[in-house]
């Protein structure tokens, strides 16, 4: 996130904030900043800025415009020389100057002509401080002369022989670029048998039958001014000898015929270039471009090598069917002799090429500006390079410097002028001038002698706010000559801040970067040099971050109710944040069922649409976080819809009020089938362009049976109607009569108009066609148009037929183009396109990434810096820079091995990226290409550096071997990554008692070349845990544990005598499992002959306490035994024929044992009435029901009681004064 000012403030966001350059970080670059502050009272040199190219070609219809823009203090003033001589532009009433600058405006529009300006221009920019000078210009006007008049004879061939067709185009300025179409402007098919030369002639390695055509035309555009010259068109007519023979007499003579024998296959020969040898020479940087073109029956194949080398990698491109062989950024080392091969089955033919590479100048280290306060000393260094080598010569203000006044504090040695107590009168512009026979270079650079103190321009008391955990920035732009040095504090008192913890800028900036809550407080920053000295205070405060302590939760709801989201947030109580709810990362609908409270978002009835993704998002001006949840809406339960259907189909469709553009229909409905009709749909088919197709027209309400219907041109109208009810839709009625509009031009135009390059040279405009419906009349064709983005050229237009593509061949690589597609038929045009832009053709870039720098950030993570390459050189869109980084060994000598090769790719513009995961203590290389489209550039130079020793693994195993008595043995593997030279290894160990508690620790070191060591006097018969780990310079490592016994005393041993060897221990196990047995048989017994039932301790549960026991003597009902065969009783248990026991049998009544039901007794008199249902319960039977439970839930006991299995806890028994017994 950019940085956000405020009044007095600046607050700092999460990224890295752009840091302010202002270039002065080193005296040898040191330039004066074009600040406010500065300006007024400080001077400085001319610099030019802005002027035009050396070889400068003019449109001849335009004005001459000649730009020379220069910076300085004061402003500079301007004067012109023309072929050497001052050029006074006061004389010519056709020449301007631009006011406050040097560029000149020749006007030629009105009068004059460009040849009359034809020259070399040299601009001067002046002020006190001295003189720069602009290139040398030369202009001269673009020419596109036209072909001169010929008469071209048809061609007549037999098939297989072999044909040049000559272009041989007019010289023009800039050269034309050459390409072969039709008449109808369709480029001409080329291929391994077909291709155009680089001098424009187009080769046939043979002919072939479907060559004859009457128009091969040779065409050159001349892109300066946007024409297109056209050579008179060629016939070619390929025959069979057969027929060439049968009309031989007839229609030629001997010498109108390249010969009547057949053609035989044949070897290869070289149609271009001609010999066994030819001489190619190239500048350095430029494209070298090697063609060799063959004849031959079959086709041959053209192969490349370089004799005495190999083809540099990424570098060659084969063009034209490997034809020509292309090299990009030549260097003199390309040099040497190329050789094409052309084979095919019957041989092959050699052709060697001996290419020489010179090279123009180019700087290795041009002069910088000098920026020296009085009694310094300073140099400039003019170094350049070429082929042959360049001369270097020095002017100072434009003058040569031999006859320039003499300066007592310069020296000048070659490339080098030495400055030595320099003095501010001395201040000049220095050029240096590095020319050979190929081309030149001119270079300003000023000395500024200036004696200023410090000045701190970045304003006082600024207020940063930063979150924490995050960087922080603070600035501290200066200036001052000799250049300051810079120092900062924090606090009143503190001592100056050092980059152990902060990052020092070259441009004065503070880097802290995690600032914590301690990291608030005032910093000063100092700017020193021997003038004086200049601080300024900022402060800093640390906000705590914000976050959402409570996220909403995802829901599903049905439809038509009601659903709500809860969002909670922390924050920095100084902060106030802004809460916004986003519905699918928009804005919430603006309906009242949308409420948003404190920490609530609440929507009722809510519908199928409010499903989707909100999101709680909250803002303050320092940071932003935010949540998400999904809301999924379902149907509630369906209720049954009456049956209805939907309606019958209308009919008796009729038109009427036929017009061009509209036309009346109407209808007559059919039944609604008991819901009503709610509206009628139109559909037409358009039996011209799209016969069985419809489309819809319209929709009209249910009470309507006409409607008036808007028509396109050119359509041949057929229409059908379907009605609509709340059932559904009715199937469509029967189609009316045909009616035929009038064709029109078209009133749209194409959409989806695209433009982009497939290859280097061309610019591929496609676009979406209209369709039949669409183009309004016969004949649909486009009229395609183009030009140039960054330039005055005219429009370039074809018209082509009802297609989706046009390609542009030649042209530039990778230039923004203007583009519009415009549709037209018979009738005429349709509305001005729209333009849109789009791009010719990527080439791979051809210039790498340069000054790679590498910084060691620790043993695993290395940060690598390197220069952007010029955007001209990337040939394409920028997609980012690749590393390719791999490590070539271990540094320690146990570890030597090749590791693959990795890949980071860094997206768009960046110029440094981390390169983690590193092995400590290796040795890496690194290279950095950048990335477009098309795919990379060439590789940087490879960079090496070595990563710092780290702490190494864990040992690689550890075994205890030859445990005795009182000793134990310890062996180890050294670790699989040591990360560095091991210095030592540590073990640490203690025992482990019976309870497993941890005894004292002992700590002992070994040395680093040990694998094998022996602790001696331990404990006999005992536990020990180890835990080894090894170290290096930096540190201790991971650990390794392992646990060991030393030996048990045999004499001790034997005494220990095993418990479950002795015969009293025996015996009493059986004892004790022969009891087990007598008990579980008398269990079994007891069980078959029947048990007793202690009723009274359950009765005693439930009875009311002023109930008497039925029987005084003891209070109990007794224990009674069934002699009957055990039987499971059926529906519930056994009772008297009548089933019931009156109340007045006894003097205690039964009855409300039952509570509401008539006891039950067993056929033993057992009462069981306890165990009926409750009547009260959940569960409880209808009061005619007399069964206490179903045959399945039927428990037999010991006792015959057939009661139910639902058992309850037993109270105790009362003795008989009515206490508990034991």
């Amino acid at each position: 996130m950019p940085l956000k000012i405020m009044p007095k403030k600046k607050h700092l966001s999460a990224g890295r904030v752009p840091l302010i350059l202002f270039l002065c970080q080193m005296i040898g670059a040191l330039d004066v900043p074009l600040d406010p502050k500065l300006l007024d009272d400080l001077v400085q040199p001319p610099t030019i800025t802005q002027q035009s190219p050396k070889d400068y070609i003019v449109d001849p219809r335009e004005n001459i415009v000649i730009q020379c823009e220069a910076k300085g203090k004061p402003p500079p003033s301007f004067s012109w020389t023309r072929n050497g001589t001052h050029f006074d532009i006061d004389k010519d009433p056709l020449v301007t100057m631009k006011p406050g600058s040097g560029t000149l405006i020749i006007n030629i529009i009105t009068e004059g002509k460009a040849e009359t300006y034809e020259g070399v221009y040299q601009c001067t920019a002046r002020n006190e401080r001295g003189a720069a000078v602009s290139n040398n210009i030369v202009v001269r006007p673009s020419r596109s002369p036209l072909w001169t008049k010929e008469r071209l004879e048809p061609i007549t061939l037999r098939n297989g022989q072999s044909l040049v067709l000559p272009c041989r185009p007019p010289i023009g300025l800039p050269p034309a670029i050459i390409f072969w179409m039709d008449n109808s402007f369709q480029r001409l098919p080329q291929s391994e048998r077909v291709s155009q030369g680089l001098n424009g002639d187009l080769y046939f390695s043979n002919v072939l039958p479907e060559d004859t055509r009457e128009d091969y035309i040779c065409y050159a555009r001349f892109n300066h001014t946007q024409t297109i010259q056209q050579k008179q068109p060629i016939s070619l007519k390929v025959i069979s000898v057969d027929e060439l023979n049968d009309t031989l007499a007839a229609n030629l003579s001997d010498t109108e015929f390249y010969g009547a024998k057949p053609s035989k296959e044949r070897p290869p020969t070289f149609l271009t270039p001609e010999g066994n040898e030819s001489l190619k020479e190239e500048l350095r940087g430029n494209v070298l471009s090697l063609e060799c073109i063959a004849e031959g029956l079959p086709t041959p194949i053209i192969y490349w090598i370089k004799e005495d080398g190999t083809l540099p990698v990424n570098r060659t491109f084969y063009r034209n069917f490997k034809k020509t062989l292309q090299i990009t950024q030549v260097t003199e080392a390309d040099s040497g002799n190329y050789q094409c091969i052309a084979k095919n089955p019957l041989g092959a033919v050699h052709h060697t090429i001996a290419v020489t590479v010179k090279a123009a100048p180019y700087w290795i280290a041009a002069p910088q500006n000098l920026v020296l306060s009085p009694g310094e000393n300073g140099t400039l260094i003019c170094r350049a390079n070429g082929n042959p080598k360049p001369r270097i010569a020095w002017l100072t203000n434009g003058v040569p410097i031999e006859i320039a006044p003499e300066d007592p504090s310069r020296k000048i040695d070659g490339d080098t002028i030495i400055f030595s107590n320099v003095q501010e009168r001395l201040s000049a512009v220095y050029q240096c001038n590095a020319s050979n026979e190929y081309g030149y270079l001119l270079a300003n650079a000023f000395v500024n002698v200036l004696a200023e103190p410090p000045r701190i321009l970045t304003s006082a008391n600024i207020l940063y706010q930063v979150i924490a955990n995050r960087p922080a920035f603070l600035d501290c732009a200066f200036f001052g000559s000799p250049l300051p040095t810079i120092e900062w504090f924090k606090g009143t008192k503190g001592s100056a801040l050092h980059e152990d913890i902060y990052v020092l800028h070259d441009n004065g900036t503070l880097e802290i970067p995690v600032a914590q809550k301690d990291s608030t407080g005032t910093y000063t920053c100092v700017a020193r040099n021997k003038l004086g000295m200049a601080k300024n205070e900022v402060h800093l405060e640390i906000k705590d971050p914000t976050r959402i302590i409570k996220q909403p939760e995802h829901a599903v709801v049905q439809r038509g109710s009601k659903v709500s989201f809860e969002c909670k947030v922390k924050h920095d109580h100084t902060l106030i944040p802004t809460i916004v709810w986003l519905k699918d990362h928009g804005e919430l609908p603006n309906e009242e069922r949308f409420s948003v409270d404190k920490d609530h978002l609440v929507v009722t009835d809510v519908s199928d649409d409010d499903g989707g993704t909100y999101t709680c998002a909250a803002n303050t001006t320092l940071d932003r976080v935010s949540a998400s949840a999904v809301l999924r809406v379902v149907a509630p339960t369906p209720t049954p819809a009456p049956i209805y259907d939907v309606p019958n189909p209308p009919f008796d469709l009729e038109l009427t009020n036929q017009l061009d553009k509209s036309v009346q229909l109407t209808w007559t409905p059919g039944d609604d089938n008991n819901s009503p009709i709610t509206k009628f749909i139109i559909e037409y088919e358009d039996a011209m362009h799209e016969a069985g197709v419809w489309h819809h027209q319209a929709e009209v309400s249910g009470t309507q049976t006409t409607a008036q219907l808007k028509l396109s041109p050119y359509v041949n109208y057929s229409f059908r109607v379907m009605a609509e009810n709340n059932i559904g839709r009715s199937v469509p009625s029967e189609a009316s009569e045909q009616y035929l509009t009038k064709a029109a031009e078209p009133d749209q135009n194409p959409t989806a108009v695209e433009g982009l390059g497939t290859e280097p040279d061309n610019l591929v405009i496609t676009w979406k066609p209209l369709n039949g419906f669409e183009s309004n009349g016969p004949g649909l064709q486009y009229k395609v148009s183009w030009r140039q983005k960054d330039g005055d050229d005219e429009w370039t237009s074809v018209v082509v037929a009802n297609v989706s593509k046009y390609i542009v061949s030649g042209t530039p690589t990778f230039v923004p183009y203007l583009i519009k597609v415009q549709a037209l038929n018979d009738v005429g045009f349709a509305p001005e396109p729209a333009v849109v832009m789009g791009h010719s053709g990527e080439d791979l870039p051809m210039v790498a990434p340069g000054n790679v720098r590498v910084n060691v950030v620790n043993s695993t993570l290395a940060e690598v810096h390197w220069d952007p390459v010029p955007l001209k050189s990337v040939r394409g869109h920028l997609q980012g820079y690749r590393i390719y980084y791999w490590k070539v060994q271990s540094s320690s000598k146990r570890n030597r091995r090749h590791i693959e090769k990795k890949i980071l790719t860094f997206q768009g513009s960046k110029t440094h990226g981390m390169l983690p995961g590193l092995q400590p203590y290796s040795h890496y290389f690194l290279n950095v290409r950048v990335v477009n489209g098309k795919g990379e550039g060439p590789a940087s130079s490879d960079r090496g550096f070595h990563t710092p020793e780290g702490v190494p693994s864990a040992p690689s195993s550890l075994k205890i071997v030859n445990p005795t008595l009182d000793s134990l043995t310890l062996e180890w593997d050294p670790p699989s990554h040591p990360n560095g030279v091991l210095t030592e290894y540590t073990l640490k160990y203690q025992p482990i008692n019976s309870t497993h508690e941890l005894g004292p620790l002992v700590d002992l070191k070994i040395p680093a070349n040990k694998t094998r060591w022996t602790l001696k006097n331990l404990n006999f018969s005992t536990r020990y845990k180890f835990y080894f780990y090894a170290q290096t310079s930096v540190g201790s490592g991971s650990q390794i544990t392992e646990e060991a016994i030393t030996t048990v005393d045999e004499a001790m041993a034997s005494r220990q005598v095993d418990i479950a060897t002795q015969g009293w221990f025996i015996g009493l196990m059986c004892a004790v499992a022969l009891l087990i047995l007598i008990l579980l048989i008398v269990c079994f017994v007891r069980r078959n002959k029947g048990g007793k039932y202690p009723v009274k301790e359950k009765e005693d549960a439930h009875a009311d306490p002023e109930i008497q026991p039925m029987k005084e003597d003891d209070g109990t009902f007794g224990e009674y035994s069934d002699a009957e065969d055990h039987k499971p009783l059926k529906k519930g248990s056994r009772t008297p024929s009548d089933r019931t026991v009156k109340k007045e049998d006894s003097d205690d009544s039964l009855v409300d044992y039952g509570e509401g039901v008539n006891g039950q007794f067993n056929e033993d008199g057992s009462f069981i009435g306890q165990y009926s249902v409750p009547s009260g319960s959940e569960h409880s039977e209808s009061p005619e029901t007399t069964e206490l439970c179903s045959e399945e839930t039927v428990v037999p006991t010991a006792v015959d009681t057939g009661y139910c299995g639902r058992e309850e806890k037993v109270p105790h028994q009362k003795d008989k004064a009515g206490k508990p017994g034991n």
